[in-house]
This record gives structure tokens, sequence and C-alpha cells, in this order.
């Protein structure tokens, strides 16, 4: 039965039109893959000479043992945020004669094949070598090297028992980033030293198989949790029974005084309050908000005056890149019923660009703290948030009129990638790279408020311009909107 759900899936991925319409992101995929393998690959050949050139009065064996608890947070992080569930189209399977507990069980050995479980080995084998090399007994190394793979499956039923329980929450990935930073800060902190904890384990496991089996009876405990927590859900009516929520109404009355966009922006404010991917999008701000906090501080990038657009770009410009990069998407489960209306879209796309441009001056209201690093710094957001509205807002809705992908507005937003084409990689370049280059050359030409002063004027033209550039915008989406409805109402 097993083999029989291997060519099922293989049939599944291949035949639907998965493949064709995430082609790009696939390629793009792969090569991030290869990337990390490569990296790992070199870091495991190298590790035991840079150990020891580092720490040269430590053994680089127990050294490296002592970073596995770092690799444990950071390894949870990614498979959280990277890492979907293993999934697989069982409703037909449960109306045919076929075991719950084999469907089970195949799609959490299908996470065993995980991506991120197989990842380490290339850290791990050739780092395995370097210390057989250096006079390590064979049987530790092999010992060592099968813990480390253990503590990896374990990580990865770990990560699905906390992504089920925060689907379930409105919560989103807030419990995991607060669980590391709580592990990392008590260690940091040396209250609890779990680095400690965690190398003296490793190292008592390699050199007794008792601590092995123990191990690996753990990673059966977590299987079993998982396996009892998807087979209580693994029904068929599971997905016909209605929850029963309290209705809530929201009282949006100042929306009126927008005049006739107001039903559009009463609707897309509801959009995002009451739907757990646009809610969670928000949540996002806060990050874009501190994202200065990683430049300015650091004596090497603070000083790079480039970077003040870069960042002023990205912090003023959060939501606006963030929300309307998935415009129209955001309306895909009842576009054809808004279009089948007799509006304006002209109201439709307004309303759209006055959210994004209201969110840019409230991002730049919120960032005028960052003068603590200079009046450069502000005056460089203040710059960007003109060239967000001028022109980048402009890009981004025209760049929507190209948007094919539905968007499940149930999925948590972070690290999402549903809905993602080429278009929103692609929209990137103009909206983030063109100004940070335009800055740079003009900055190095002529000097610092020279370049201010010629991107802020690129956002002043484009405000002037903005009905004759709204009139080909809203041409573009006119003449797509059959292929937009045809395409948000397939499956």
């Amino acid at each position: 039965m097993i083999k029989h759900f291997i060519a099922l899936q293989w049939k599944q991925y291949f035949r639907s039109s998965y493949w064709q319409k995430n082609m790009v992101l696939n390629i793009l995929l792969v090569g991030v893959a290869l990337y990390f393998m490569l990296t790992f690959l070199v870091m495991g050949i190298f590790m035991y000479r840079l150990l020891a050139e580092f720490f040269p009065d430590a053994d680089p064996f127990l050294k490296f043992n002592t970073f596995v608890f770092y690799w444990i947070l950071a390894d949870l992080l990614l498979r959280f945020f990277f890492q979907k569930l293993p999934v697989m189209s069982v409703k037909p399977l449960l109306t045919l004669p076929v075991k719950r507990k084999t469907v089970v069980h195949f799609v959490l050995g299908k996470s065993v094949l995980s991506f991120f479980n197989f990842l380490p080995l290339f850290i791990v084998i050739p780092f395995g070598v370097m210390l057989f090399k250096n006079g390590y007994a064979a049987d530790q190394i092999l010992v060592w090297g099968t813990t480390l793979f253990l503590v990896s499956l374990c990580v990865n039923f770990v990560n699905f028992h906390i992504e089920s329980i925060t689907a379930e929450t409105e919560w989103s990935f807030s419990p995991i980033i607060a669980l590391t930073i709580g592990l990392f800060a008590i260690n940091y902190f040396e209250i609890v030293s779990f680095s400690g904890l965690v190398s003296g384990a490793i190292l008592a496991i390699s050199t007794n198989l008792i601590g092995l089996f123990l191990l690996a009876l753990v990673l059966f405990v977590l299987y079993t949790l998982n396996f009892k927590k998807l087979y209580q859900k693994l029904y068929l009516d599971n997905s016909l029974k209605s929850k029963s929520k309290s209705a809530k109404t929201t009282s949006m009355q100042w929306t009126k005084r927008f005049g006739d966009i107001a039903p559009f922006l009463e609707l897309d404010l509801k959009l995002i309050s009451r739907n757990k991917r646009p809610r969670s999008s928000v949540f996002i701000l806060i990050i874009g908000l501190l994202y200065g906090l990683f430049f300015y501080p650091n004596p090497g990038l603070g000083n790079i005056e480039s970077f003040y657009i870069f960042v002023g770009i990205f912090v003023t410009g959060i939501f606006l890149i963030n929300f309307g990069q998935f415009i129209p998407a955001w309306d895909s489960g009842y576009y054809k019923l808004l279009m089948s209306q007799n509006i304006k879209y002209e109201r439709y796309l307004k309303s759209k660009f006055l959210l994004m441009v209201f969110s840019v001056i409230v991002m730049f209201v919120l960032t005028i703290p960052y003068v603590y690093f200079g009046w450069k710094v502000l005056a460089a957001h203040f710059v960007a948030a003109i060239f967000n509205i001028g022109i980048n807002s402009h890009i981004i809705l025209f760049a929507g009129a190209f948007n094919r992908k539905k968007i499940d507005l149930n999925q948590r937003a972070a690290f999402n990638y549903q809905g993602t084409g080429a278009v929103q990689w692609l929209v990137g370049i103009p909206l983030l790279l063109l100004p940070m280059g335009l800055f740079y050359v003009v900055a190095k030409t002529l000097n610092f408020e020279a370049a201010l002063f010629v991107l802020a004027g690129i956002g002043i033209i484009g405000i002037v311009w903005h009905q004759k550039m709204m009139k080909h915008i809203l041409f573009k989406y006119t003449d797509a909107k059959y292929k937009m409805i045809n395409a948000f109402s397939q499956d």
C-alpha cells in the first residue's frame, strides 16, 4: 500500500498544474537547497581546522558539541517557518478500504525524507571523517553522527507538534519566537547552561550505546504523539463539522468620510482584521519597524549612506510591500462575485492605493525616533516615504495586474509562499534595488544631499502624475480582468 501512495504522490505532483505554475519558484528553491548543501559541505570539511585555529586550547570535538544547542534552536525556527506539514489528498482514500493507520504512517514517514533532516549530515559526515583522521575512534564517531541525526528527527516531530498547536490558535508564530528567544536568553545569561547540558548529553551518548537507545525511545514517543494527533483528525466528516463561533460586528462608520471608495476600504480593513494571513501580516510591521536596528548600530553598515535609503524604503514601505504584492489576490475567494457587481474598477484600485499610502505615512511617523542615529537617517526615511508614495505604490499596484495565484486567507503569513509567483520576486528589483542604486550613483557623483533631492524629486513627480499613472494601471487591470477571474476560479 505504501508503494501505491508513493506512486500517487509522484503523479499528483507532476501531473497537476502546481509544477507548471510554480516553475520559477521551484527552480529558485532548488538553487537555494544546492547553495546550503555546498556551504554546509565546505564548513564540514574545514570545521576541524577552524575550531583548532580559533579555540587552540579546546578539543575541536568537544567544542563542536557546545554549538549543538544553538543549532537545535536555529533548526527549530527554520523548520517552523519553512517546512510544511507533510500532507496528501486523504479524502478520496477515506472512502476506500484503506486503513487510516497506513495513511498516517505514510504521512509521518514522508517527513523523515525532508531536506532539513539530511542537511546537517553535510557538516557531520565530513567533520566526522576529519575527526577519524586525527585519531578519534571510528565507533565513537559513528555513534556520535547517529546521535545528531536522531536529534534532527526529534526536532522534526517536535516542530510538527508545535505547528499543529499554533495552527489552531490565533498566535501564529509568536509562541515559537518567544520560546527560542527565551531559551537563548537563559543560556546566554548563564541562568541555565543548555549548551553545556546538550554537549554533555551528546558526549555521554557517543560513549555509551544505552544513551543512544534512550534517544531512540524519545524519538518513538514523539512519533507516537504525532501519530495519535493526526489519527484523531483523520475522519471524512471532520472537515464537514461546522465550528460554532460567536458573531462579531465591527462598526466602521468613519470610513464613510472617504466617499465612494468607503465600501472597498471597509472591505479591506475587515479582511485584515478577520482573517489569519492578512492579520498575521500586520505583526510583521513590528519586525519592519525594528529593521533599522540591524544596520544603524553596526559600525560596518551604519556608516554606509546607501543603506539609509534601503532601510528607509523597507521600513516605511513594509505594509505596502507585504500587502500590496498580493493585490488583488487577497480578494481571490470572491473576486468573481466582486467583478460581477455594478462597481467602478477605479474605486476598487483607489481604495487599495489609499490604504498603502496611509500605511507609509504612519510607518514614517513611527520611525522618527531613528533620528537618534543622526539627521541623515531621518532625512533618508522621509525621502524614502515620498518615493514609496509616488513611485513604489504605483509599481506594486501595476504588478498586481499580473497576479494569477489564489490565496488562502486562513494560512499564516510568515514564510508562506502560497500565492507567490515570478511577479512577486521580480517586483522587488524596482522597489528596493532601483532607488538604492540611483541614490548610490548620485551620492558618489555629487553628494548625499543631492541624492536625497533626486529621489525626493522623482517621488514628487510620481505624486503629481498620479492620475495619469492610475489610468494606465486601470487599463491593465481591465484588460486582465477575465484572465484573473479564470485564474482565481481554479483550485
